[in-house]
């Protein structure tokens, strides 16, 4: 259980949850066109002047740490790498009072060149996206041919010292699906922590299709083919979105995170920070709340929190996924930030 959950004003919802892990979005755009993520062309970027500075979104972090009770900050895009000042922001919020964790999410372009400067600026970790270790089929799903600059990125992170390197995975049906096995052992083999993550309907193309979807059962039993698996102990989870699993009597694990067939929003302690200024309680929300405007126009810190704790007072339920009436949100994956 978080302290912050005997605090005071903090992000807490209709529901009794509290927000304590805050993921900022810092830019919309990627340099790879993953098929389960973006179009291959054609999606508008943000304008710049929409953007926040890295001023402006350090002081919303420092908001949400210093009277909000986050605890956990991750920043995600698009992809995070190309934000110029990355360092800096990572450094400064690093110097926050109380100390947040801070992570980052980013599928390892660049990582190679970064993760030295990420880790002195204070950086505790990152997870970093990899489907396969196919380089053919690396280049089906991102349409780029950049999975050695992946691989050195995960060796850098390793050398640094971001552990846990968390690797994420999604498998597509009938493109990478049968390589489950193989992408687990390639991360045993380098001290990588795997999380594979049900493919969910926040792709720009609107295709999503549930039919298609490869399950956690199923992801659980092409892995249990060639390992043993033992559910961890299930009272360690707390809000963590992946159950995990023992592999070969341990001591790795691997995760899965089932947000459409096994959902957690009971236990969700998450809000988000688009990189355009707009908070949003839900990954899957279909509206957001604005706090770039008040914060241009003059407001101060403490007009802010409220702002932040009416967006997420209205946080619903669940996500709804499995609603029959459920509309993927207007925004995409990278727009939104994982």
């Amino acid at each position: 259980m978080h302290v912050t959950e005997f605090i005071a004003g903090g992000l807490t919802d209709r529901y009794g949850r509290v927000a304590t892990d805050l993921r900022v979005s810092l830019t919309d755009r990627c340099n790879l066109r993953c098929t389960y993520c973006m179009p291959e062309e054609g999606l508008a970027w943000l304008p710049k002047p929409e953007l926040l500075t890295d001023d402006e979104l350090v002081r919303l972090v420092g908001v949400a740490v210093r009277l909000l009770g986050v605890d956990e900050v991750r920043f995600t895009g698009g992809e995070p790498l190309l934000r110029k000042g990355l360092a800096g922001i990572v450094q400064r919020t690093t110097a926050l009072t109380p100390r947040p964790q801070v992570s980052l999410t980013t599928n390892g372009i660049g990582l190679a060149r970064l993760a030295g400067p990420l880790a002195e600026a204070g950086l505790d970790r990152v997870n970093v996206s990899l489907d396969t270790v196919r380089r053919d089929t690396f280049q089906q799903i991102t349409r780029r041919d950049r999975m050695s600059d992946v691989m050195e990125g995960l060796a850098a992170a390793e050398r640094a010292g971001l552990r846990p390197v968390k690797v994420n995975a999604v498998l597509l049906r009938g493109v990478n699906d049968g390589q489950a096995a193989e992408l687990l052992a390639y991360c045993l083999d380098h001290g990588y922590e795997l999380r594979f993550i049900e493919q969910m309907p926040l792709d720009a193309q609107h295709g999503w299709n549930r039919q298609q979807m490869v399950t956690a059962e199923e992801i659980l039993a092409r892995l249990g083919e060639v390992f043993t698996l033992e559910p961890t102990d299930a009272a360690r989870r707390g809000s963590a979105p992946a159950e995990t699993f023992t592999v070969d009597g341990g001591p790795a694990v691997v995760g899965v995170i089932a947000s459409v067939t096994r959902p957690f929003c009971g236990d969700c302690d998450r809000v988000r920070l688009t990189a355009d200024g707009q908070v949003r309680n839900c990954l899957f929300a279909r509206t957001e709340s604005d706090l770039r405007t008040p914060l241009r126009d003059g407001a101060s810190d403490d007009e802010l929190a409220e702002r932040w704790r009416t967006a997420v007072r209205g946080k619903l339920p669940g996500h709804g996924i499995n609603d029959p009436t459920f509309l993927q949100p207007d925004r995409p994956m990278s727009a939104i930030g994982g």
